[in-house]
């Protein structure tokens, strides 16, 4: 495997986020699975994330201290605060596949996503671009500085086995 370390990213929903227990749980399957918690990335929305600042930066500071990675998923259809952004723990923004999907040829909302790309970069954060389909925004997202995508470009959601059989052909793997 070299230096490269497999990640997972898993979606907290706004319910779980918002029980204390949570937590606790996540505690717990680390230790029952014996996953080193710098492989685990959780994947909160912006629009959660924003629905009480205070109460989210606890908890996302909670999560960092245990080693996990932590995304602000469809980072631009919320209305988030960037006095906020600065303060919460975040490592990585995910920029919304309705701003990716949409560039294309013509580079309709590249700056937008450029500009999203910059901000992350200022505060330290790397950035995913959801939602990439073609040959092109791919070529355009690496052009702005954004290193990391998803999408039906690279493959159509797996199942377990599936996806194990792409881990063992992946070279990096």
């Amino acid at each position: 495997m070299g230096n490269s370390r497999l990640t997972v990213a898993v979606n907290l929903s706004g319910r779980q986020f918002s029980e204390p227990e949570s937590i606790e749980q996540i505690k717990q399957v680390l230790l029952e699975t014996g996953v080193d918690a710098r492989c685990l990335k959780l994947e909160i929305t912006e629009t959660v994330v924003m629905k009480d600042g205070e109460a989210a930066a606890a908890m996302l500071s909670q999560l960092r201290e245990l080693g996990i990675g932590l995304c602000i998923d469809d980072f631009g259809t919320g209305y988030s605060s960037l006095s906020y952004l600065h303060r919460f723990p975040i490592n990585i923004l995910k920029v919304d596949r309705s701003f990716v999907s949409r560039v294309g040829a013509a580079g309709e909302n590249l700056e937008i996503v450029r500009a999203i790309v910059m901000l992350a970069r200022s505060l330290g954060m790397e950035v995913v671009a959801e939602g990439v389909e073609t040959a092109v925004q791919l070529a355009q997202m690496r052009a702005i500085g954004c290193e990391y995508g998803q999408g039906y470009f690279f493959s159509r959601p797996l199942d377990s086995e599936a996806a194990t059989a792409l881990l063992r052909r992946s070279p990096k793997w």
